[in-house]
């Protein structure tokens, strides 16, 4: 589904939302409302401007990007010289510190890819899943080895260069071996020094935030937000809905998240990308 300026003004929430006045310091932990831009990549290829601006008047004030020689719905970026990204960004009345990079940017074009974050002003940069995509057969305590191994060795050199690599948990990141889960697994294997970005839908395959958060603390930095209702008539059993409509105890997340020392979270609804604009309200409200 494409989200333009247009799309957002026809439909009663967004109107709600650009009624709103927007606050400079919103809840939940007075830290500004964020999503992640995959969210809306097809639109992002074919209407950045009206796609940004729209959010921005929804009350969201900070975006992770991914990368645009990495992800190809965000080529159409590599437009703009890194720094001049930024200032567009700014310009739409969004931050931006964080984004989302390819495995082989990071392992094979380490140094460039550095440089292009370095450029722009990020001080954080995320990988998806560490492991193959779309796993299949049984995984083994060398697969992850093999897995984390040349994430260490980019997390030195961005560490030296003063940006922080992030580890996202999805895919293989969210498998078990002898039911030990591979999470634990790489994060023993993880560089003391990597940070954390949990993925709040991986609940759905036994990772608890309220578990997680607090058991390595000092570790999680980042955070991306789902939320969902048990929908028998989907694939997946599930389907997304706006933050606070769903079974996710969000005062509890985020309470968590404090004290775990959650410095940004990213609203992240891809099933449905106009579920974006009505998440804002309930974050504005919400104290934890």
């Amino acid at each position: 589904m494409n989200i333009t300026r247009r799309t957002f003004l026809q439909t009663g929430t967004a109107a709600a939302a650009l009624a709103t006045t927007r606050l400079s310091h919103a809840d939940p932990l007075g830290l500004p409302i964020g999503f992640q831009s995959y969210v809306v990549r097809k639109s992002i290829a074919t209407d950045f401007a009206g796609t940004m601006k729209g959010l921005a008047a929804a009350g969201y004030q900070t975006v992770e990007l991914c990368s645009p020689y990495g992800y190809t719905d965000f080529n159409s970026l590599q437009q703009y010289k890194p720094a001049e990204l930024r200032r567009v960004l700014n310009g739409f009345g969004l931050q931006c510190v964080s984004a989302h990079w390819a495995p082989k940017e990071l392992f094979e074009k380490a140094d460039v890819s550095i440089a292009y974050a370095k450029e722009f002003g990020m001080t954080q940069m995320a990988v998806a899943a560490l492991g193959p995509f779309g796993f299949k057969g049984t995984p083994t305590a060398d697969d992850v080895k093999r897995a984390v191994d040349p994430f260490n060795v980019f997390a030195e050199k961005a560490q030296a260069a003063g940006i922080t690599p992030l580890l996202h948990n999805e895919g293989f990141v969210s498998l078990y071996i002898d039911g030990k889960p591979v999470y634990d697994m790489m994060i023993a294997q993880l560089r003391p020094n990597v940070k954390l970005q949990f993925q709040v839908s991986t609940l759905q395959d036994g990772y608890d935030p309220l578990v997680y958060l607090p058991k390595y603390p000092g570790r999680f930095l980042s955070m991306h937000c789902q939320d969902w209702v048990k929908d028998a008539s989907t694939k997946l059993g599930t389907r997304q809905v706006a933050l606070g409509k769903g079974v996710v105890d969000y005062p509890a997340v985020f309470k968590a998240a404090g004290k775990a020392g959650i410095k940004n979270y990213f609203v992240e609804l891809e099933e449905d990308p106009s579920l974006l604009p009505p998440s804002v309200p309930y974050l504005k409200k919400l104290k934890a």
